[in-house]
């Protein structure tokens, strides 16, 4: 004889979401701001707050006020800041040798910082183009961004970052063999604590335009990235790439743009177990301000929603610019 059938299911899953209480209980996942790196710009002068029109709520600070945001950073539990230079265009130049100036903006800001915030962790950038009078991440010959001799450039940059006191070089160029040079050289100079958070899985996007804005490159770029980042179709090779960055002795992994890209992220986390990061892209951040600013999405709620997603989906830490307003909005 068949038992009687109860009137209701006795699994009702609307019970784990009756208050907020409950639902914190049963959270699968938790967002704090332990979790953010914050993205910050750095240009000439003093006392300088400019504002970059196509993010808003953005600003290029000169150092001193580079300094006052990363005390603010600290005082809201951000554990990192990572320094963007706005570079003149008078130091900008086919060789690039500024990058590797140990007095150039991005250098001067960390030994600030490092001065007056000792500990927040200072993350720097390794590419070419915010010193390229081209806007490219390496070296043009021809038609042609080669790579070994960018390599070699590249290595020189880190080394005067890591001199110049940083915590964490992240090389965003996407030149083959770099991560491994870097190392080698960093382990020679002495400077075996440095971490490698290497942008492994960088993809050629459409996301990155106001932060090209941002750092003065976009005017200068010609042609695309498309030789040295990665195809948007591809999946698998991001898995090689992480692999190889690894094996060269990355401490920590990053996927770049983030949203587009989650399904990258989970897998990078799930096939390596590794530190994984995604980077909240310029274009991502200004794609939720814009639609906040004409009323078409409640901004706050897009902004922590879009946060969670990457913890979800397995990311231990997010590049973000609402990195402020996130940990304000945590408590």
């Amino acid at each position: 004889m068949r038992p009687s059938q109860a009137p209701f299911p006795a699994t009702r899953l609307r019970r784990t979401r009756r208050s907020p209480a409950i639902r914190a209980l049963v959270s699968e996942t938790t967002l704090t701001p332990a979790d953010l790196i914050w993205p910050v710009f750095v240009r000439d002068g003093d006392g300088v707050e400019e504002p970059v029109p196509s993010m808003p709520g953005v600003i290029r600070r000169s150092v001193d006020k580079v300094v006052e945001a990363a005390r603010e950073a600290a005082d809201l539990g951000i554990p990192a800041i990572c320094l963007f230079p706005y570079t003149s265009q008078e130091n900008r130049s086919a060789d690039c040798a500024e990058a590797w100036n140990p007095d150039n903006l991005s250098n001067r800001a960390t030994r600030a910082i490092k001065q007056a915030v000792p500990d927040i962790a200072i993350m720097t950038d390794v590419a070419l183009d915010p010193y390229s009078d081209t806007g490219h991440d390496g070296f043009v010959v021809g038609d042609e961004i080669v790579n070994d001799e960018t390599v070699e450039a590249l290595v020189k940059q880190a080394l005067s970052q890591a001199e110049a006191g940083v915590d964490i070089i992240g090389p965003s160029d996407m030149m083959d063999g770099r991560i491994g040079a870097i190392r080698n050289a960093l382990e020679s100079a002495g400077h075996k604590n440095v971490l490698l958070l290497s942008y492994a899985a960088k993809y050629a996007s459409a996301f990155y335009g106001p932060f090209r804005d941002a750092v003065g490159a976009s005017g200068a770029l010609k042609g695309d990235k498309k030789t040295y980042q990665m195809d948007p179709a591809n999946s698998d090779e991001a898995l090689r790439l992480v692999d190889r960055d690894l094996r060269e002795g990355a401490d920590m992994v990053m996927v770049k743009p983030g949203l587009p890209y989650l399904d990258i992220c989970r897998r990078v986390k799930d096939t390596f177990g590794a530190p994984t990061y995604a980077y909240q892209v310029s274009g991502e951040y200004a794609m939720i301000m814009g639609a906040a600013q004409n009323g078409w999405i409640d901004g706050d709620r897009a902004m922590m929603e879009s946060l969670m997603a990457f913890k979800r989906a397995g990311c231990d830490g997010v590049l973000t610019y609402f990195a402020p307003a996130v940990a304000r909005a945590l408590g």
